[in-house]
């Protein structure tokens, strides 16, 4: 299937136990490919509760650290600190020696702290890590809000269940050499299947040439209706 016209390239599905070391795995080998290719690699991951086993164990794994650069894909507009924070989730994969690069979203001024990460982003990322929200968004892109088609390579996201945001907007996303979408519990199930259809009524949907790491192992039926009205 093409790379570029929405569809997701790869459903890989891994039992629920081995789905964290299998995800670090699969990044890993694309940041050593990276590093072996230009001397250096970048990571850009995203917060939420499923990825933490996956840094643990991609923190185990020996890399060529102080070369791997880490990246945030969105974070919440919060004080430092606080359990609302993506930030946090990072500090395991700074202390395996990588090198960490935070959204500044203590700075009153937001657009301009969007602006100097967008300057700070390497001109391509070697991997982004994405979940996939009940809702059907990922990063921070929430369903009806027009970021999706943002001019920008960073953006500010209005207030999105309770804190705005900054946020990498899907001009990183489809420009990076490898994106993985992390997937895990049936819970989302449904939103899985609408994700594998190409649904456009989801936000998740914007991103091309993807692979799908999940636990899910029959993921809802789903019909998608295009704007047409066809199937």
């Amino acid at each position: 299937m093409s790379s570029t016209d929405g569809t997701i390239l790869l459903t890989e599905v891994i039992a629920a136990p081995l789905l964290p070391g299998r995800a670090a795995i699969w990044v890993a080998d694309r940041l050593w490919s990276a590093f072996a290719a230009r001397g250096v690699a970048h990571l850009a991951v995203s917060g939420g509760s499923t990825p933490l086993a996956m840094f643990s164990a991609l923190a185990a794994l020996p890399m060529p650290w102080p070369h791997v650069h880490i990246w945030q894909v969105d974070e919440r507009v919060a004080p430092d600190g606080d359990k609302d924070r993506n930030a946090g989730q990072l500090s395991v994969l700074r202390d395996a020696g990588a090198v960490i690069h935070l959204m500044d979203v203590t700075n009153v001024a937001l657009e301009a702290a969007a602006i100097a990460y967008a300057n700070d982003l390497p001109a391509r990322c070697d991997v982004v890590h994405l979940g996939l929200g009940d809702d059907g968004h990922t990063a921070s892109w929430p369903p009806g809000n027009d970021v999706v088609h943002a001019a920008v390579n960073v953006a500010v996201v209005d207030p999105f269940n309770g804190r705005m945001r900054l946020t990498l907007t899907p001009r990183v996303v489809n420009d990076a050499r490898s994106v993985m979408f992390l997937v895990a519990g049936d819970s989302k199930a449904a939103m899985l299947a609408r994700l594998q259809a190409s649904d456009p009524t989801i936000p998740a949907s914007v991103v091309r040439g993807a692979t799908i790491l999940t636990d899910i192992s029959s993921p809802s039926p789903v019909r998608v209706t295009t704007s047409s009205g066809k199937l």
